[in-house]
């Protein structure tokens, strides 16, 4: 998968330390993008925690697939999948954006999407979930997982 190359290609992130809401080039990922107001590097190269407050928001700006993980930090499952899902992000940045939310702290999202178990893997395409996966799966299953999405979506 290739970072769109297009002016509109540009998403909506919080900034890991401050939390404020960047609008970044995805096709610029490269570049290092900063956030606006506090400069820390944007990583879009790892998963972007993502709240209930800026959840809907950095979904639904995306011009690029998104895929959730949905994870608590206790979960031994779902601390099994961070180094893929590292991986994925790093493989796709610009092209996909990874994004992770913790239930425990962000219940309303959590019961929006009825998230039952984790890990769940959603991905969001147009700003819908497109497609969904339950528990810890294999890397070949991550690149399914977001093709499955861009089929259905674009069906």
């Amino acid at each position: 998968m290739t970072a769109p190359s297009s002016a509109a290609a540009k998403a909506t992130v919080p900034c890991a330390q401050c939390r404020a809401l960047n609008r970044v080039d995805l096709a610029r990922v490269a570049d290092g993008p900063r956030c606006a107001k506090c400069r820390a590097p944007l990583a879009l190269d790892h998963p972007v925690p993502v709240r209930d407050a800026d959840f809907a928001r950095v979904v639904a700006d995306s011009p690029v697939p998104v895929l959730v993980d949905f994870y608590a930090d206790w979960c031994g499952p779902c601390k099994a999948m961070a180094p893929q899902l590292d991986a994925f992000a790093q493989r796709h940045a610009g092209a996909v954006l990874v994004a992770k939310l913790d239930t425990d702290a962000n219940p309303d999202t959590s019961m929006k999407f009825g998230i039952r178990s984790i890990p769940t893997l959603a991905v969001f395409v147009g700003g819908r979930e497109a497609a969904r996966e339950v528990g810890a799966v294999p890397a070949a299953r991550l690149e399914a997982l977001v093709a499955r999405a861009r089929t259905t979506s674009a069906g």
